[in-house]
């Protein structure tokens, strides 16, 4: 069910400096890698649950809770859909509608949202390739 956790940092060499070794001994590899984040998981396998280190995309300090998000996997966008309507019917707040993200791959859909208290989750869908 878990897709991805990203957690955010203020310092992306010395966060590296600590999970590096420690997903190196997970047998975790380096699936993305870019100037705002690092991500480990299964390089050939989306089925296996990763995990982001990374400046928050808005912008603002890590802190509590910013940059912090869990995404949930399905298998096709009307799920996606779903979720982020019952989470707007029951008190959350949208951090970016249902629809593809292309710059994450092609056929990457998503849509992001906050619960009441401010924490961030997606629902997401990979490309089928």
């Amino acid at each position: 069910m878990i897709a991805y956790t990203m957690v955010g940092t203020r310092n992306l060499a010395r966060a590296l400096a600590f999970y590096a070794p420690l997903f190196a001994e997970m047998n975790l590899d380096i699936c993305w890698e870019d100037d705002a984040s690092v991500c480990y998981g299964k390089k050939d396998d989306l089925n296996f649950p990763r995990f982001f280190v990374g400046y928050p995309f808005d912008g603002n300090d890590a802190s509590i809770g910013n940059g912090t998000m869990t995404a949930f996997q399905f298998p096709d966008p009307e799920q996606v859909n779903k979720l982020h309507g019952i989470a707007m019917r029951h008190g959350g707040s949208d951090e970016g509608a249902p629809g593809y993200r292309p710059q994450y791959g092609e056929g990457f859909y998503a849509a992001y949202v906050r619960d009441p208290d401010g924490n961030k989750l997606a629902f997401v869908v990979y490309p089928a390739d």
